[in-house]
């Protein structure tokens, strides 16, 4: 790390280190002028030179701060201090999905939940015309309120075109399938071809399903594998991983993995509308109703059976207090009508 704690960047005090990776490294610092906590990811000197690392990190500012919605991460500032880019982001306290993905998949309700959060990150994203490209665990933050934070547009791009300085060759997203994308690009990704909406869609079901499954969609030993995995096959059923998935579940997963983008969900909006209806109807947010059984019915011809004898008691009961009195005549003893149910036959 280049920074420690009590350094200045810019009106930033660093606190202490947050981490590293391939696009720089990140504090957690304190604004003064605002009384808040927030992180600095940090560009070193020594990689800004690199041209393809420096135009990464100026996508991902230029992306991520023409973003505004709950579920991507907020950019607050973006500087440059003795030749260091820096980008000011809110600051998150919580995991990677990678990391709660260690322990095992998550319940299809909280996938469900993770998910949808996912799918409307993307559809403000889409909407402002930028492609995230790079979607994996790894880019996915869940915060302890359980919150999904969509982090690193550093691959994003502009719908409708490369992004600057880039060519539409497999070899111009290496960057990216070093860090593990080779596991969630879409084939058209894999295959050279420009990616668009429905290409962050098919990561998204790769995403969904490792939630679900607890492993890869996509797997092998190397980019290569990982990547003719993609093109070939498809990953095994979801029920074989053991976890009970709603077959609606299940059906929005193979959509979102169609090789053809034309068989996928066309908008992120449809994808996330789709995913409400199994969280309300199929059972991943609650238990359904009973079948009735033989006994049931029992139970309701009984219940019909005595409103109509309370019925006719009240009938009769009225007519009562409406004949006059005679005191010449006894009164007269009150009929009474016997009912009949007959249950159905085995009931």
């Amino acid at each position: 790390m280049g920074l420690a704690a009590g350094d200045k960047l810019g009106a930033y005090e660093v606190l202490g280190p947050l981490g590293a990776g391939g696009m720089g490294e990140v504090y957690r610092a304190r604004d003064p002028r605002l009384g808040r906590e927030v992180a600095l990811k940090v560009l070193p000197a020594a990689v800004a030179g690199d041209a393809d690392r420096l135009r990464r990190f100026e996508q991902e500012a230029r992306a991520t701060g023409a973003l505004n919605h709950p579920n991507v991460l907020a950019v607050h500032d973006v500087g440059t201090h003795e030749g260091s880019p820096y980008l000011v982001t809110e600051l998150l306290e919580g995991q990677t999905l990678r990391e709660r993905l260690a322990d095992g998949p998550l319940p299809p309700r909280k996938a469900l939940e993770h998910a949808a959060q996912i799918a409307r990150g993307l559809a403000a994203a889409h909407e402002k015309g930028i492609v995230h490209r790079d979607l994996k665990p790894e880019n996915l933050f869940v915060t302890k309120d359980g919150r999904v934070k969509i982090l690193d547009f550093g691959l994003a791009r502009a719908l409708g075109g490369p992004a600057a300085g880039e060519d539409s060759t497999l070899a111009a997203t290496e960057p990216g399938a070093v860090l593990g994308t080779a596991g969630y690009m879409a084939p058209e990704q894999v295959r050279g071809r420009p990616a668009d909406a429905r290409s962050d869609i098919f990561a998204f079901g790769a995403v969904l399903y490792e939630m679900l499954a607890g492993r890869r969609a996509f797997d092998g030993e190397s980019k290569i594998e990982r990547a003719h995995a993609i093109l070939s096959q498809d990953p095994p059923e979801l029920s074989a991983s053991g976890v009970a998935v709603p077959p609606a579940i299940e059906r929005i997963v193979r959509r979102c993995l169609e090789k053809s983008p034309d068989e996928r969900f066309q908008s992120t909006r449809d994808l996330a509308f789709a995913l409400e209806a199994p969280a309300e109807g199929s059972g991943v947010s609650g238990p359904q109703p009973a079948v009735r059984t033989g006994r049931t019915w029992r139970g309701v011809l009984l219940a019909v059976a005595a409103v109509a004898l309370l019925g006719a008691g009240t009938a009769v009961g009225g007519l009562w207090r409406r004949a006059p009195a005679s005191p010449s005549a006894p009164p007269r003893p009150t009929p009474i009508t016997r009912f009949t149910i007959e249950l159905p036959p085995g009931r």
